[in-house]
């Protein structure tokens, strides 16, 4: 089902436990498919290039209520734009790249909610933090300064099945109990309903919302 109103909107936030926040993916699509859906409630948009984001959120600049998250690659140039433009970062994937944000967060006077993304299983296609490099490493992040650690964010391979997807979620949850992390930012538009299961507190939505992407 692809979003088109309000009543498949509320189909998709009913079936959605409390303590789960939706984000809607907005890359790709125009500002005015994120006011439509802004107008259903939606307060949370995510996107994964800046130069993208910009724009759309001068073109909602009336919209002072929405809450902008960072999904995409994270790159060290862009690390103090994405700073002063977003309210969470979902993709930090290495302790340089997260000692940078802190630093340039303090220049910024800001604290962005931050979920740190990890591995857990081998996959050349994606980044992230693997289970014990994160563990080696966690005495310098906790004493990282302007930044709010609030979570984990997993994306499984492509290629495993269901029940690995659903293992894996589980896996991350645990994981993030185990640091004392309350968030697991895991589960797209093809298996949200498994990282539900798998206790995720944010899914990320895009396609089962917007359609295919305009760009």
């Amino acid at each position: 089902m692809i979003l088109t109103g309000f009543n498949e909107f509320k189909i998709i936030k009913d079936s959605i436990p409390l303590g789960v926040n939706l984000l809607a993916v907005s890359k790709g699509h125009d500002h005015e498919s994120i006011r439509k859906l802004s107008n259903y409630g939606q307060l949370d948009f995510g996107e994964s290039r800046l130069q993208e984001a910009i724009p759309k959120k001068n073109g909602l600049s009336d919209l002072k209520q929405l809450r902008w998250h960072f999904v995409g690659t994270l790159q060290k140039n862009k690390v103090r734009g994405v700073i002063k433009e977003f309210d969470f970062i979902h993709s930090v994937d290495s302790l340089p790249l997260l000692e940078r944000i802190s630093r340039i967060s303090k220049e910024e006077q800001k604290s962005p909610n931050i979920f740190l993304q990890v591995k857990f299983k081998d996959d050349p296609n994606k980044g992230g933090f693997l289970k014990q490099d994160l563990l080696k490493s966690w005495s310098k992040i906790i004493s990282l300064k302007n930044i709010n650690l609030i979570g984990l964010m997993t994306i499984p391979p492509i290629v495993i099945n269901s029940y690995q997807r659903k293992d894996l979620f589980f896996e991350c949850r645990n994981f993030a109990n185990h640091l004392g992390l309350k968030d697991c930012s895991m589960g797209m538009s093809n298996d949200w309903q498994e990282a539900i299961q798998g206790g995720a507190t944010w899914i990320r939505l895009g396609s089962l919302l917007f359609g295919k992407r305009q760009t």
